[in-house]
């Protein structure tokens, strides 16, 4: 039976995680953001004694070839460890499985043409199943370790680490302040030019004109040759780029530094809730910019529109995994601001019927509507046409699914992945008809400042 022991710990999740950031299989899920609504928790994966991984239609539990369907296969074995537990029912995470699902898991829900290129491979689904959490309650300063087994032992082990081995990290700072030059950028590769980039968004527009679609994401990938070890990364996107959805992921072939500011979906007590992101302006050089470009948001009609139409597809996806007349808008354009960016926001929560898991759950909705379009199939189909490069894990999900049937994932934008001494990273925005190809190029570029300045 699982054990929860209340801790001491008088460092922050950051710190405590660079004592096992060496440790293969762990991660770090991390609400840095300085945001009482949305950073409440972190947790650090420990020890995991199962792993799930799948690409294409092949599962494998701990490197050993099983049958069936990737997220069937997913839900029977998050299912075989559940447990209920009223005390401590207001942690969201007690003992499960974090990791990620890519992008292109989605071609296994969905019948979506497979023409396009892989520049490097991963697993299109992969889960660590943790004997050990240790969770940090942020709001109000409270740590807990936690053992699936019981032993207490295996916590007073864990502290015993953390309190000889940890240290406080000291942040620089000035990295934000930095500007990129035409030498910087011309660094970083992508499967675009500008002009062919600019040329795919009229492309998609004239789809948008004969009516195929009303808005789609349209993305590129910027590729960069870079030795440093991934958490020195994050470490540096951490200090510039605060997010409450961020999180390191440490696994065997790969690492994924993010600093997410999207929640794709948190199912909590049967409650869900999702909080698309549409809408971007750049942050100021200074006070009075920063005000102007912020306004030019909150009064854009272009950018609430775009923002209303996923929320409308948001609401759609939700009405299928929730009880009837149960999904609510409950905020609408909210702006929220970050290192490099402001973004409008919107919520839009339900309540999960009887019969949904947390996994059917993601699965009936993923992938995010923010980051494909509406209606969302024919936009998955026009994105791997003109995209022409598989996402991986850039506009997948990070997270965790709990055993008591709690979940939360964000969307893997702002995400960088390290795999052999390369770094990829994805940007991108809405497109609609409205929609000015100069401008939206630089909306990507905008957007990728932050992690271009940490490869660098």
């Amino acid at each position: 039976m699982i054990k929860v022991k209340e801790v001491n710990i008088k460092f922050n999740p950051f710190e405590v995680y660079n004592v096992f950031k060496n440790e293969i299989n762990t991660i770090l899920l991390d609400s840095s953001k300085d945001d009482e609504s949305l950073s409440k928790y972190s947790f650090i994966g420990l020890n995991p004694y199962l792993l799930f991984e799948a690409k294409g239609n092949e599962c494998y539990i701990n490197k050993e070839k099983v049958q069936g369907n990737p997220f069937e296969v997913l839900e029977k074995l998050v299912s075989k460890y559940k447990f209920t537990m009223e005390e401590y029912k207001e942690i969201p995470l007690l003992s499960g499985a974090i990791g990620y699902i890519s992008y292109d898991a989605a071609r296994g829900i969905e019948e979506i043409p497979n023409t396009s290129k892989e520049d490097f491979n991963i697993n299109d689904i992969s889960f660590a199943f943790y004997k050990n959490i240790i969770v940090f309650d942020l709001k109000n300063n409270r740590q807990y370790i936690t053992s699936l087994d019981g032993i207490e032992e295996e916590i007073e082990n864990i502290l015993s680490v953390i309190n000889k081995n940890t240290v406080e990290i000291n942040y620089n700072k000035d990295i934000i302040k930095a500007e990129l030059s035409k030498d910087d950028y011309s660094k970083f590769s992508s499967n675009f030019t500008k002009e062919e980039y600019k040329s795919a968004i009229t492309r998609l527009k004239n789809y948008i004109v004969s009516g195929d679609v009303y808005i789609a994401n349209m993305t590129q990938r910027f590729t960069i040759d870079n030795k440093e070890n991934g958490f020195d990364i994050y470490k540096k996107l951490r200090s510039i780029n605060k997010a409450p959805f961020s999180a390191y992921v440490n696994f065997e072939d790969l690492e994924i530094i993010s600093s997410s500011p999207e929640r794709f979906i948190e199912v909590k007590d049967r409650k869900v809730i999702t909080r698309p992101i549409k809408g971007t302006r750049p942050r100021g050089k200074n006070k009075e910019e920063d005000i102007k470009n912020s306004l030019e948001l909150i009064n854009s009609e272009k950018d609430k529109a775009e923002l209303l139409m996923v929320v409308d597809l948001e609401r759609n996806d939700l009405s299928k995994v929730c009880k009837p007349h149960s999904v609510k808008v409950t905020e609408l354009f909210k702006l929220e601001k970050y290192a490099t960016v402001f973004h409008l926001v919107s919520t839009v929560e339900g309540t999960l019927k009887e019969n949904i898991s947390a996994v059917k759950c993601i699965k009936e909705c993923f992938p995010g509507g923010s980051i494909t379009g509406t209606p969302k199939i024919r936009s998955m189909e026009i994105i791997e046409e003109l995209e022409g490069l598989k996402r991986n894990i850039y506009t997948g999900i990070i997270g965790y699914f709990d055993f008591r049937g709690n979940a939360d994932f964000n969307i893997a934008i702002r995400t960088i992945v390290k795999k052999d001494n390369k770094a990829y990273f994805g940007v991108g925005g809405g497109i609609t008809f409205d929609s000015i190809e100069e401008d939206e190029y630089l909306e990507t570029i905008d957007k990728a400042k932050a992690l271009m300045k940490v490869l660098l």
